[in-house]
């Protein structure tokens, strides 16, 4: 009984796939919104660091889904 309330890897990749998408889409809007917002008057050169700075960002909660997502199964005991 121990085994049912886990997950498989491939049902965790499959929902994880879809949660980076999901993060990735809404950040680029959101990033995307204050930019236009705050960053009107600025120059090329704060635009490019601000981009870059936000373009890596998303990385990071990507990082902590990719980890869950790669997570071996959990072997059963009575196989």
């Amino acid at each position: 009984m121990e085994y049912v309330g886990t997950m498989k890897q491939r049902t965790r990749k499959l929902i994880g796939t879809f949660f980076i998408v999901g993060i990735a889409l809404l950040y680029a809007l959101v990033a995307t919104t204050i930019a236009a917002a705050k960053l009107s008057d600025a120059s090329g050169w704060v635009h490019l660091v601000y981009f870059l700075f936000t373009g890596m960002l998303w990385v990071v909660p990507a990082m902590f889904i990719i980890n869950w997502m790669l997570k071996p199964d959990k072997k059963s005991e009575n196989v």
